[in-house]
């Protein structure tokens, strides 16, 4: 039988849940750069709606994703670093006016992986911007396979090959099945020898958003 799984909103009681899948999802990510039990209570403290968890019957948290909202990152010029994004994980810069989603992190434990979650987490966070009447989703893919690749060619070409379907990587091809577009290379995005610290600027655009002037205010 397949275990049963469901995307929940995150909440306080999970933090120290949150911290541990985080720390098993990406064990290279420099240490500064992950995500705490302390981050996670002020995400949902700022900005419930935006912070999703996926437990099992037990309960148990076996993935997550952490997300909100801006209209502050340039999407034509998408070079920036992570870390000044998400405020030092703290999301400062959350804005409740904000008109895109940006998806901090989504990490699932080893164990539950390839199970379709991260999709269902993708699903989760649409049904956030549908709601909220939001331009879309971004994110900063992690190129994590490049670093077996980056002596044999650019980024560049590396990303070309993902998007054609010649190279698979763990994260960015999951990515564009789910829907995204590539719109870019942030070059120095994080501090992770697996991606060399690159990503891609991902975007997905809301077929349903209503722009302010034509939503109905009776």
């Amino acid at each position: 039988m397949t275990e049963a799984l469901t995307v929940v909103q995150s909440q306080l009681s999970m933090v120290a849940a949150l911290e541990a899948v985080q720390r098993a999802a990406f064990p290279t990510l420099a240490a500064a750069e992950r995500i705490t039990a302390a981050h996670y209570a002020e995400h949902i403290r700022r900005f419930p709606e935006g912070q999703l968890a996926v437990v099992n019957a037990a309960g148990e948290v076996v993935a997550c994703s952490t997300d909100f909202r801006t209209s502050a990152i340039n999407v034509a010029h998408c070079e920036h670093r992570y870390m000044d994004a998400v405020a030092d994980n703290w999301l400062h810069h959350h804005d409740p006016q904000g008109e895109w989603l940006y998806g901090a992190d989504i990490g699932v434990l080893p164990a539950y992986r390839r199970r379709g979650i991260a999709r269902r987490l993708y699903a989760a966070r649409r049904a956030v911007i549908r709601r909220l009447n939001l331009r879309g989703h971004m994110a900063g893919g992690l190129l994590t396979g490049f670093g077996a690749y980056k002596t044999a060619m650019s980024v560049e070409a590396y990303v070309a090959h993902v998007m054609a379907g010649e190279i698979f990587d763990p994260t960015v091809s999951v990515q564009l099945r789910c829907g995204f577009t590539v719109h870019g290379v942030i070059q120095q995005y994080v501090h992770d020898p697996g991606c060399d610290g690159k990503a891609a600027f991902l975007l997905w655009h809301n077929p349903d958003y209503v722009p302010a002037r034509h939503q109905d205010v009776s």
